[in-house]
């Protein structure tokens, strides 16, 4: 469910034209899920509250998406999930960390 939300909020994000990759690594302790999209990005301003329930920068929407992944991410599956980086106008790009 995570990924998919991933997924869908950047092609929200994107308007139609870009692209989304996914990078996917393993180390020795950890497992990295790396989604990236070349959608509008995220204003610093809102970096630090896209995680907190009920924000939203959408029309539409409950602003619950995130705040839900990070929870099941970090709650039952021990991870970590963040913004890797952000850039307005040139995309996102949102990391999963899972432990081994």
């Amino acid at each position: 469910w995570v990924i998919e939300n991933l997924l869908k909020n950047a092609l929200d994000a994107m308007g139609g034209k870009g692209s989304i990759s996914i990078d996917i690594s393993s180390h020795p302790t950890y497992n990295l899920i790396d989604v990236t999209d070349t959608g509008k990005g995220i204003a610093s301003v809102n970096i630090d509250k896209v995680f907190k329930p009920g924000f939203s920068t959408k029309k539409r929407g409950w602003g619950l998406g995130l705040s839900l992944s990070k929870r099941i991410i970090e709650s039952y599956h021990k991870g970590k999930l963040s913004i890797k980086s952000s850039e307005v106008n040139k995309g996102t790009t949102f990391r999963i960390i899972l432990r081994k």
